[in-house]
C-alpha cells in the first residue's frame, strides 16, 4: 500500500535518533543497521543485542531515573521521554533486563520481492499489548544495569516514581508473556532469582505461553495492503472503528491498526494539514517550522492510544479520516493550538462540522500562536464600522456585485466573496463577431443569476460583513490578467440568508479555489463549497446537463424603423410591465420589456429635466444645475425595479415617450414635486397635467433646488420689458471641409487650424514610430479611434458610427466631417495624448439659413455640385442666425467678395427663400429677391403645358392623364403617365397645378 514505505522509513528514522545516554545527550545509531527492522520487529534487534551482553560494560552506578513512557516497541522494550521544555523532549530506549518476549510481525522490504512477510511469534502481540495498556503515558522510574558497545541500555523498570512500584519484567513473567534468560543469571542476584520463581509459577499455572496448544491462536493476520481502498472506506459507512495509533508521521498523518481485523492503514486527518518533514536530495529530512512540535503534540496524545477512527473518504488512494479520543478531537485541538491550518479540498468530507475547524483556526489566528505568529488579518486595518454595516441595495452588477447606499449617503460597490459569476470562454464570446456582445443576455445563466439577486435584494437593506480587500491589478503588455480596481469583497446577508450561498446552491455561480496560503476568502467558505457540491449533485443551473437557456432580446434603442413597428403594440397595450435596466439622466431610461423581450429607450413625458454633461461635436456640453441630483433621484427610485409604463409617442431618434409608474407613483410627478424638473407644455393634453402643475407650484413657492433663484414677475412688467430682438451679425473665418447631399456642410475654425495641424503632425510621427498592430482593434459604435483614410493613406481621428461587419465599419472623421466605410484592420486605438480631451473635434456641422432645400433630387444635386465648386476647401465667413433641430442655421459669405452664398443660390433660381416668422429675421429675408424657376423646373413646366394642350383640357382643374381611354393608344398613355409622375412630384406644391384624383 502507498503508506507502508513511508511508515517503515519513519519508524526506522525514529529509532535511529534515540536518546541513549540521558535526557540531555543524543547518540545517533547507524541508520543502515536499522532500516531492515520494522517497528514490530524491534524485539529481534533486542535479542541480537543480548547476544553480545557478555561483552557489555556494566553501568558503574545504577542510578534511579524517571520518565514518561512514550511508546512500547515490544514486550521487552519501551521508549521513555522527558518533560518538554520549549520543544519536543529528549527520548531514550530502555530494554528490560533478563527476559525475552516473542518477536512481532514484520513486513518484507518492498525492494526485496523474494522475501516474505514474517508473522507474529505466539504471544508477542499480547505481551506488547500488556505493556501498552499498562505504561503508555504513565510515569515510570528505571535503572540502567547494562550498556552494550552499540549503546543499547538494559535495566529494570518500575511503574511510578520509585522502586516500590510494580516491576514490569516481573509482571510480564508472572502473566506467562515472557521467559527468563537463565543463562545469564547470577546466583547472588535476588531480582533474577525472583524472576525464575515467577516463571516456574506461571508454568505451573499454565498462563500465557505455557498453556497447551502452543498459542497459535494468538498470531495476528496482519493486512498491510488493501486492494481497493475506496470500497474499503465506503464499506465502513463512516461509522467509528476501534483502532490503535501505531505511528505518527507528522502532526496530521498517522499509521493506525484497525481492530479487530488488523488492517494497518495510513490515515490523513480530514480538513487540516500540519507542517511536515521534507525529504532532501541527500536523503535527510528537514522540518518545516513547527513540524517537530506538531508531531510531538499528536504523539503525546494519540501514539499507541486506544481511539476510534471515522474513515470519511479516499481520494487518490489517500484515506481521510477523523481520530476521536475520549479526551477530545485531535483535529480541532491542532487547529486551536496553531499547529495546523484548514485544507479546503478535504474539509468537505469532514463529518464533525467544518465550522468547528474554522472556529479553531480563527481562534489561533486571533491569538497569533505558532504557525500564525506573523499573521495579519485581511481586514486588520479597517475600523469596525467599516467592517460590518447595514446598507440599502441600489443596483445589482452582473451576478457577483452590488452597489449599496450607506447611511452616510455614500455609494459603495460590494463584491460577493469567493464566488465567480457565469462566464463564457473567449472562443464562444467571439463566435459571432458581427453581433455586439452583451454579457447579461449572451452568457448562459447570467440573466437568471442577475434576476435572482435583483428580485431578492434590490431596494432592501442588507447586512454586509467585509471579508477582505482585493488589491488593484494593472494590466501589461506581457500579462493576460485584466486591470481591476480595488475591490471590497464581503458576505451579504438578508434575513439570515447568505446571498452568495443561495446563488451557488441554485447553480448560478461557482466557488473560487484558492492557494492554500491565500487567506483572502469568504468567512463562510465551507458553506459555499457545500452549496456547490449540492448544486453539482442535483444538476442545478451551470451544472445541469440540459440545454442552456437562450435569451433573444432585441435592442431597438436608436433603431427608428424597429421602434415604429413596436409603437402601435405598446400604445394599444396601455400599461405594460418593464424593468429599468439603466438610467441615463433624470428623465431618460433604458427599459427591458419582458413580454416583448426587447430593450427600449424611454423618455418621461410632460417634464423638462435638467440635462447632464454631454460630448457634443463642438465640445463638452456643461451640465445644467441639479442634473446629477435628478439622475440620483431617479436611480434610487426606479433602477432595476419592476415598473409600469404608458407609451404615448416616439421621437425622431426612435425613443419612446410616455409615463412611468412605480408602486403607484408617477415618476414625472415625483421629479416635479421634488423640484428636480419643470412642467413641459406638452403635458397640457395629459390627464396628469393638473397634478404636475400643482406639484410645480408647490416647489416654486418653496424655492427649492431648481426654483431656488426664481422670482415671480408681474405680467405688466413683462410687457414693458419685452423689446424687439435684433439680428446679430458676428462673422468669423472658417474653412469649409465637407458638403453633404442634404446641403449640410462642415467647417473648421481658422483660429484653431494651427493646433490641428500640429496635433496631426505629432500623432502621425508617433504612429510611424510605433505602428498599431493590424486587426488588434475591436470597433464599437460610438468609440473614438484613428482611421487610415483610403484617399491618401494617412491616419486621422474618427468616430465609429456603425459596425456592419469586421470588413465594413462606418466611420466619421471628426476633424473634417466626411464619412467612409473601412475594414476594422484600418482602425486603431486613438493614443490618449491625441484624444478629444486634448483637442475637441474640429469639424462642426451647419446648414444654410433662409433657404429651402429642394425636394427634387436632381435639383438638389445641382445645388450641391454648385456649392462644391464654389466653397468646398475654401475659406469663408460664417454667422450663426438661429438654432435648428440637428445643427445651427447660418449665413455664409465668400471671403474675398463678401457676397452671401445662399443669396447667390436664390438669384440663380436654384433654391427658394425660406420665410421666417421671427420679426428680427423677416427683415433679413425681405432683402432677398423672389426665387426664379430653375432650368429643370422650366423644362417640366413646358412639358406640362404641352401635354395639357395635346389633351385639349388645358386650364381645367383635373388631369386627363388619369384615364388612358381619353388619350388614345396605350403606348402614348404610358409615356404620358411617366412624364406626369415626374411633373406632379415637382409641382405638387404650386397653386396653379392641381392633381386630379382617380
Amino acid at each position: 500500500m502507498h503508506g507502508t514505505v513511508c511508515f517503515r522509513y519513519s519508524v526506522c528514522s525514529q529509532l535511529s535518533s534515540l536518546f541513549l545516554l540521558g535526557f540531555n545527550r543524543t547518540v545517533t545509531l547507524d541508520s543502515r543497521l536499522l532500516t531492515c527492522f520494522p517497528l514490530n520487529g524491534v524485539s529481534n534487534f533486542v535479542d541480537m543485542a543480548s547476544s553480545v551482553s557478555a561483552q557489555a560494560n556494566p553501568a558503574p552506578v545504577a542510578a534511579l531515573q524517571r520518565g514518561i513512557v512514550k511508546m512500547v516497541l515490544s514486550g521487552c522494550a519501551i521508549i521513555v521521554r522527558g518533560q518538554p521544555r520549549g520543544g519536543p523532549p529528549p527520548e531514550r530506549q530502555i530494554n528490560l533486563s533478563n527476559i525475552r518476549t516473542g518477536a512481532l510481525a514484520r513486513r518484507a522490504p518492498q525492494s526485496q520481492p523474494d522475501q516474505k512477510d514474517t508473522p507474529d511469534e505466539p504471544y508477542a502481540f499480547q505481551a506488547r499489548e500488556f505493556l501498552r495498556k499498562m505504561l503508555i503515558g504513565k510515569e515510570v522510574c528505571f535503572t540502567v544495569e547494562v550498556k552494550t558497545a552499540l549503546g543499547r541500555e538494559y535495566g529494570m523498570v518500575y511503574l511510578g516514581r520509585d522502586t516500590t512500584g510494580e516491576n514490569i519484567a516481573e509482571s510480564l513473567v508472572n502473566e506467562g508473556l515472557a521467559t527468563v534468560r537463565r543463562e545469564g543469571i547470577r546466583g547472588n542476584n535476588p531480582d533474577q532469582a525472583r524472576l525464575c520463581d515467577l516463571e516456574d509459577q506461571a508454568k505451573a499455572s499454565k498462563k500465557g505461553m505455557w498453556t497447551e496448544g502452543g498459542g497459535t491462536n494468538t498470531v495476528r493476520d496482519l493486512k498491510y495492503i488493501i486492494e481497493n481502498p475506496r470500497n474499503f472506506v465506503d464499506s465502513m459507512h463512516q461509522k467509528p472503528v476501534n483502532a490503535v495509533i501505531e505511528h505518527v508521521r507528522d502532526g496530521s498523518v498517522v499509521r493506525a491498526l484497525l481492530l479487530p481485523d488488523y488492517y494497518l492503514v495510513t490515515v490523513m486527518l480530514s480538513g487540516v494539514k500540519c507542517p511536515t518533514f521534507k525529504r532532501e536530495a541527500d536523503g535527510t529530512e528537514s522540518p518545516e517550522p513547527f513540524a517537530a512540535e506538531a508531531k510531538f503534540f499528536t504523539e503525546s496524545r494519540l501514539l499507541q492510544r486506544d481511539v476510534q477512527i471515522i474513515l470519511e473518504s479516499c481520494p487518490n488512494q489517500v484515506i481521510l479520516g477523523t481520530v476521536l479520543h475520549p479526551n477530545g478531537n485531535i483535529t480541532e485541538l491542532l487547529l486551536k493550538e496553531g499547529f495546523a491550518r484548514c485544507v479546503d479540498w478535504s474539509m468537505a468530507v469532514y463529518t464533525q462540522g467544518a465550522e468547528k475547524l474554522r472556529a479553531g483556526e480563527k481562534s489561533a489566528k486571533e491569538r497569533k500562536v505558532r504557525i500564525w505568529k506573523d499573521y495579519v488579518a485581511p481586514t486588520a486595518n479597517m475600523d469596525q464600522k467599516d467592517r460590518q454595516f447595514v446598507a440599502k441595495v441600489m443596483q445589482v452588477v452582473n451576478a457577483d456585485a452590488v452597489v449599496v447606499k450607506l447611511n452616510s449617503g455614500e455609494y459603495k460597490t460590494i463584491h460577493l466573496s469567493s464566488i465567480r459569476p457565469p462566464r463564457i470562454e473567449g472562443e464562444e464570446k467571439n463566435k459571432d463577431k458581427d453581433k455586439r456582445f452583451r454579457p447579461i443576455y449572451d452568457i448562459p445563466y447570467m440573466f437568471e443569476a442577475r434576476e435572482f439577486m435583483r428580485k431578492k435584494i434590490i431596494g432592501k437593506k442588507v447586512n454586509v460583513t467585509v471579508d477582505y480587500i482585493r488589491a488593484a491589478t494593472s494590466s501589461s503588455e506581457t500579462s493576460t490578467i485584466p486591470a481591476f480596481a480595488e475591490r471590497t469583497c464581503a458576505t451579504v446577508t438578508i434575513g439570515g440568508i447568505n446571498i452568495a450561498e443561495a446563488l451557488v446552491s441554485k447553480g448560478f455561480a461557482t466557488v473560487i479555489r484558492y492557494r492554500q496560503d491565500d487567506d483572502q476568502r469568504s468567512s463562510h467558505y465551507d458553506e459555499l463549497l457545500a452549496a456547490e457540491a449540492r448544486a453539482i449533485k442535483n444538476g442545478k443551473g451551470l451544472h445541469s446537463k440540459k440545454e442552456v437557456p437562450i435569451h433573444r432580446v432585441a435592442d431597438i434603442s436608436g433603431e427608428t424603423q424597429k421602434a415604429k413597428q413596436f409603437l402601435p403594440f405598446l400604445q394599444r397595450a396601455g400599461r405594460s410591465e418593464a424593468v429599468v435596466e439603466y438610467v441615463f439622466s433624470g428623465s431618460r431610461l433604458k427599459l427591458y420589456m419582458p413580454k416583448e423581450t426587447c430593450l427600449i429607450t424611454f423618455l418621461l413625458a410632460g417634464i423638462e429635466c435638467p440635462r447632464g454633461s454631454r460630448n457634443m461635436p463642438g465640445g463638452m456640453q456643461v451640465a445644467e444645475p441639479f442634473s446629477d441630483e435628478a439622475m440620483a433621484f431617479t436611480k434610487e427610485l426606479v433602477l432595476q425595479r419592476e415598473v409600469e409604463v404608458e407609451v404615448e409617442s416616439m421621437d425622431k431618434a426612435g425613443n419612446f415617450i410616455g409615463w412611468l409608474h412605480i408602486e403607484g407613483v408617477n415618476l414625472s410627478v415625483a421629479l416635479v414635486e421634488n423640484a428636480l424638473s419643470k412642467v413641459h407644455f406638452t403635458a397640457e393634453r395629459s390627464s396628469y397635467y393638473k397634478t404636475l402643475v400643482s406639484g410645480e407650484e408647490a416647489s416654486r413657492l418653496r424655492k427649492d433646488k431648481i426654483w431656488a433663484n426664481y422670482e415671480e414677475k408681474k405680467v405688466e412688467e413683462v410687457v414693458h420689458v419685452m423689446e424687439e430682438k435684433e439680428r446679430t451679425a458676428n462673422y468669423r473665418a472658417v474653412y469649409v471641409t465637407e458638403i453633404t447631399d442634404t446641403m449640410h456642410f462642415y467647417t473648421q475654425d481658422v483660429e484653431t487650424g494651427t493646433q490641428l495641424e500640429n496635433l496631426m503632425e505629432t500623432m502621425r510621427a508617433e504612429i510611424a514610430a510605433q505602428p498599431p498592430v493590424e486587426g488588434s482593434y475591436a470597433a464599437r459604435r460610438g468609440d473614438y479611434c484613428i482611421a487610415n483614410f483610403s484617399a491618401d493613406g494617412e491616419w486621422y481621428r474618427a468616430r465609429v458610427e456603425k459596425v456592419q461587419s469586421p470588413a465594413k465599419v462606418h466611420v466619421f472623421y471628426i476633424d473634417y466631417g466626411n464619412r467612409e466605410i473601412v475594414p476594422s484592420t484600418r482602425l486603431a486605438v486613438i493614443p490618449p495624448a491625441f484624444s478629444t480631451r486634448t483637442l475637441a473635434a474640429q469639424a462642426t456641422e451647419y446648414t444654410f439659413a433662409y433657404i429651402q432645400v429642394p425636394q427634387d433630387e436632381d435639383a438638389r444635386a445641382d445645388v450641391v455640385d454648385s456649392l462644391v465648386r464654389d466653397i468646398q476647401n475654401t475659406q469663408c465667413l460664417l454667422n450663426v442666425e438661429h438654432s435648428g433641430v440637428t445643427c445651427p442655421h447660418v449665413t455664409l459669405q465668400f471671403a474675398d467678395s463678401k457676397d452671401d452664398v445662399g443669396l447667390s443660390l436664390v438669384k440663380e433660381g436654384m433654391v427658394m427663400v425660406d420665410v421666417r416668422k421671427e420679426k428680427h429675421l423677416q427683415k433679413m429675408v425681405g432683402k432677398w429677391p423672389p426665387r426664379r424657376n430653375s432650368k429643370s423646373e422650366m423644362k417640366v413646366m413646358f412639358t406640362f403645358s404641352f401635354l395639357m394642350t395635346l389633351s385639349g383640357h388645358y386650364g381645367q382643374n383635373r388631369c386627363v392623364l388619369c384615364t388612358s381611354a381619353s388619350i388614345g393608344p396605350n403606348e402614348l398613355a404610358l409615356e404620358l403617365r411617366k412624364g406626369y409622375a415626374d411633373m406632379c412630384q415637382t409641382f405638387s406644391g404650386h397653386s396653379d397645378f392641381v392633381r386630379a384624383k382617380t
